[in-house]
């Protein structure tokens, strides 16, 4: 009887431990979000087709030093209509500006391979999902320059917001102030202690989407559309973290019209910046 008794103890106390520890598992497991930039990743337009430097322009490939984003969405197909999948990140808004704006100053800013979101698993509805959306907001890059024969680094700060409210921002330590609303294409350059702020032209600013068809994205939006390598399965019962990497496309997404024809930069000639635009967006998880 001692012996039943103890078998039936034992057994009892195996089984709880592992409830409890899939309970566990359950409440602290989490969906983590990193942001990756590739070089030597596809150059896309629009529609998600390669694409080439249009004539009259030059484009060279950044570095990516920080980057934002503002709206994260897993979408179960490709018909999945923007904001009916499910939502895991929503950024702050304002009104400050006028308009409700992306607000800048509420920006979570990663650099390349870091982590931008972190949420438990739980709160991630169950099912299969084989596409994101993502709603880049602000990038920081450097570029190269040619000034009166010599050539420099600069840096450039591109809003890509749909409209972003900016307070003010930071170049390499200089403070540029701006307190009110900026469209698309907003951005600001630095380079040798010297600043400057422009606007791209309306429309020019890349946002590539292989969905346009079966799901079309707003103009003036930055909602870039990828999909997993494999499809997501999410079902409640994951025993670690689901890592998901977006890795964007910067080949030569810094382009510019080009006054002397020689592939360099050279703002001081007149040569405006055109489009600062991700040039594409490949999803790859842990599963």
């Amino acid at each position: 009887m001692n012996k039943i008794v103890l078998f039936s103890m034992l057994s009892f106390m195996l089984i709880s431990c592992s409830n409890e520890k899939n309970e566990q598992a359950t409440t602290t497991n989490k969906l983590i979000v990193k942001l990756q930039f590739d070089k030597n990743q596809e150059r896309l337009d629009n529609f998600g087709n390669p694409a080439t430097i249009a004539d009259g322009n030059a484009a060279q490939t950044p570095t990516i030093n920080a980057m934002s984003a503002h709206y994260i969405e897993l979408a179960p197909t490709a018909t999945t209509l923007l904001t009916t999948g499910e939502i895991i990140y929503q950024g702050e808004t304002t009104t400050k500006g006028g308009e409700e704006a992306i607000d800048f100053s509420k920006s979570i800013l990663v650099k390349d391979n870091e982590t931008f979101l972190e949420i438990p698993l739980s709160q991630v509805k169950t099912g299969n999902y084989e596409w994101v959306r993502i709603s880049a907001s602000y990038q920081n890059g450097s570029i190269n320059l040619l000034n009166n024969g010599e050539e420099y680094t600069g840096t450039v700060a591109s809003f890509l917001g749909y409209n972003m409210y900016i307070d003010a921002f930071d170049l390499n330590g200089k403070s540029i102030e701006v307190n009110d609303n900026k469209l698309q294409g907003f951005w600001g350059f630095e380079a040798e202690g010297y600043t400057l702020t422009g606007q791209a032209p309306e429309g020019s600013v890349t946002v590539p989407n292989p969905l346009s068809d079966s799901s079309p994205i707003p103009p003036g939006s930055c909602v870039l559309t990828g999909k997993f390598d494999k499809p997501l399965q999410i079902d409640g019962n994951e025993t670690e973290n689901v890592v998901i990497t977006l890795s964007f496309s910067i080949n030569n997404s810094f382009e510019w019209t080009e006054i002397n024809k020689d592939g360099k930069y050279e703002p001081a000639a007149g040569e405006n910046l055109i489009d600062m635009g991700l040039r594409g967006l490949k999803i790859r998880s842990n599963q």
